[in-house]
């Protein structure tokens, strides 16, 4: 497939950046320094120019970190012959049928001649398990319309506006007349939906989809959502549907094992916040945020056990904590913090017993606790404007702690430093 060889290669090249900069970089803790062979040289030139062309575009954007960005720029030659072969592709599509008569190839002419059969001879075309036949028959012309049909792409219509769902939309009514409720005909679009678009979405969604990808998420969200919404027979207890939130949570898992690393480095390497490797950190640090979002942004699809684990357990407790532990005790902590608590689902901390917020929290919640206690004992022997910085961060992290109901971390910090929670 054209996208899934693309998508690859967007994937891997993205790997071998992040093995390239972690390289790059690991003579910065003392190791011998390392000599980047001619192609990865030509890969870091190439991964700044592409840096550098997204700063400008958004240039008018204001705090944008670095990391939240996809790079998914492909160069001159490769954007050519990708449209080239896909312009290729609907050529062939469009002239599969050229030697066939339009009344067998397409969707109106044979619609119509079904639909005639069905109102003069009745009885036998039920008796011929029309209804039950008819979705078969359309496959190959649904299939072929929809063969460059990419609902991650930006700009895609959505599939209620391609031809064949327009052309069968109304098949088996007939105006004046209610419809029978059991008549299989009535079922038609949602067993294509069922049958054929299900399954390619399942397509792409394993071998296309990048969850590190806002746009492409949040498109797979938007049609997923539109079909479990509007079509009943979309549901978990449906077996293409079933094994499309796998795939879901298959492709999630993978980007975890694969595309997510947080590299660490000693406290002297990171006071130079123009170096390389400080850089290189917070771009880690924001794209592993970014993938959490685009977990959490599953709440109300896959269920909240399987986020927790997939952002939580998967992303927070096991990338976000080191790069936040890496992060100076100051203002900057606070607003990553801040950042991170405001994409939990609110839903979560509704209707929470005692004091204590969601298991999978609770490193989170010690860690702020820690924090919130450290910056109070630095600031003892520092001026009052500093005394004073540091009482309000403190303060910022009780109010994070309240807002993700963990009280009795709340009233912890409130101990430990004497500042009241509100």
């Amino acid at each position: 497939m054209l996208w899934k060889q693309r998508a690859e290669n967007l994937v891997k090249r993205r790997q071998e950046d992040i093995k390239d900069q972690s390289q790059q970089f690991t003579a910065m803790k003392g190791a011998p320094k390392v000599i980047l062979p001619e192609e990865a040289q030509r890969r870091v030139a190439e991964r700044e120019a592409r840096r550098a062309r997204r700063r400008r575009a958004r240039a008018d954007f204001v705090n944008h970190y670095e990391g939240l960005s996809s790079d998914d720029e492909q160069s001159q030659s490769e954007d050519i012959k990708y449209k080239n072969e896909l312009e290729r592709i609907e050529t062939e599509k469009n002239q599969l049928f050229e030697d066939v008569e339009e009344e067998f190839c397409k969707f109106k002419p044979i619609k119509a001649h079904f639909e005639k059969w069905k109102n003069e001879h009745g009885e036998p075309y039920r008796e011929a398990y029309i209804g039950l036949c008819l979705p078969k028959l359309l496959t190959p012309l649904v299939k072929l319309e929809m063969i460059t049909w990419n609902p991650l792409q930006t700009g895609c219509d959505m599939f209620e506006q391609l031809n064949w769902f327009k052309s069968l939309l109304l098949y088996g009514f007939t105006r004046g007349i209610t419809p029978d409720p059991d008549d299989q005909d009535l079922k038609l679009i949602p067993s294509i939906v069922e049958k054929i678009l299900i399954p390619k979405i399942t397509a792409v969604t394993e071998g296309v989809w990048d969850p590190l990808s806002t746009s492409q998420t949040t498109a797979l969200i938007g049609i997923i959502r539109k079909l479990s919404n509007d079509y009943p027979t979309i549901n978990i207890n449906n077996k293409n549907t079933e094994t499309l939130m796998h795939t879901i949570v298959a492709r999630i898992k993978r980007t975890l094992d694969d595309d997510i690393f947080m590299p660490l480095y000693p406290k002297w390497v990171l006071e130079n916040r123009g170096s390389g490797a400080y850089l290189f950190l917070q771009r880690q640090f924001w794209a592993c945020i970014k993938l959490m979002g685009s977990i959490l942004s599953w709440h109300g699809i896959l269920s909240d056990k399987m986020i927790q684990e997939l952002a939580l357990d998967g992303v927070l407790n096991r990338y976000v904590l080191l790069g936040l532990q890496c992060t100076e005790l100051s203002y900057e902590l606070i607003e990553k913090c801040n950042t991170i608590m405001k994409i939990f689902p609110k839903q979560w901390f509704e209707n929470l017993e005692d004091d204590t917020t969601i298991a999978p929290l609770q490193p989170f919640c010690r860690f702020l606790v820690m924090a919130a206690t450290n910056m109070d004992k630095s600031s003892k022997d520092k001026n009052e404007l500093e005394r004073k910085e540091a009482r309000d961060n403190v303060k910022q992290i009780t109010k994070i702690l309240v807002n993700m109901k963990a009280m009795d971390h709340a009233i912890n910090v409130s101990n430990e430093t004497s500042i009241q929670v509100r």
